[in-house]
């Protein structure tokens, strides 16, 4: 891969996260697409500063505690103290999973959640990935919040995925994604039904920065579409735009939206 060391670096990071049984050098090398002795020197720097260490059993490379160390100090000192309490209230209402994204450029990632399922059936995706634009609920949310031109625009900057892993549900042209948009945009919210995948389904509003009206975030509550029938969508929408304004109100007060 082209770039700088220290993107490459971020890479290597960014490869490890979701692989919490480690990655072998091999493996890491073709993933970076950088010869395995540029590799091994990124990781021994890594190790070096605490941020990687190597399994003893299998020599494969796994990220240390230091890095969700220093994400919880961040959370905690940036106001998501102030932001939680609302996730958690919507979350017990809903009975369901609610997840915060927030605007970074052209990137909408998850950064806090809040599990409402006590029982049965739980969706609970990881956090702190970006959204897919072109088929979840907080992407929709978003992009309803822009124009057409540039809604489009966006999605094809992120990318689209394999749509063999879509749900059945999810937009197979822009033409159908500008469908979804404007329904959201009549409603006030996105909602979706099997887009992501089968089974699930989704609602999601925007988050705006008061006085200028500016989009900081979007909320989401999502699960399985047996519990989030059609039926729910008043009473869910109620309670996620009522939950967006006053995460709208908290944002003056927490640097998560600076």
């Amino acid at each position: 891969m082209a770039g700088s060391q220290i993107e490459r670096a971020f890479s290597l990071v960014e490869s490890l996260t979701g692989e919490p049984e480690g990655l072998a050098l091999q493996t890491l090398a073709e993933r970076l697409e950088i010869p395995k002795s540029a590799t091994h020197r990124m990781l021994a720097e890594l190790i070096r500063l605490g941020y990687v260490r190597q399994n003893r059993d299998n020599s494969r490379y796994q990220l240390s505690a230091k890095l969700v160390a220093l994400g919880f100090r961040y959370l905690s000192s940036s106001g998501a103290d102030i932001i939680q309490p609302i996730l958690d209230r919507l979350a017990q209402d809903s009975g369901e999973l609610v997840r915060l994204g927030v605007i970074d450029g052209s990137r909408q990632t998850w950064i806090a959640k809040s599990q409402g399922a006590r029982s049965g059936l739980r969706y609970d995706p990881d956090m702190g990935r970006d959204a897919p634009l072109f088929y979840t609920a907080s992407g929709h949310a978003w992009l309803a919040s822009l124009s057409d031109a540039d809604a489009v625009q966006m999605v094809l900057r992120q990318g689209i995925a394999d749509p063999a892993q879509f749900g059945p549900n999810a937009p197979r042209s822009t033409d159908e994604l500008l469908g979804y948009l404007q329904r959201a945009r009549e409603r006030g919210y996105a909602w979706v039904e099997q887009t992501s995948a089968v089974g699930t389904s989704a609602l999601a509003a925007v988050v705006r920065r008061p006085r200028t009206d500016e989009v900081i975030g979007v909320l989401s509550i999502a699960g399985p579409s047996a519990r989030l029938a059609p039926t729910r969508l008043p009473e869910l929408a109620a309670q996620l735009l009522a939950a967006a304004d006053e995460l709208s109100a908290a944002s003056q007060a927490s640097e998560l939206f600076a």
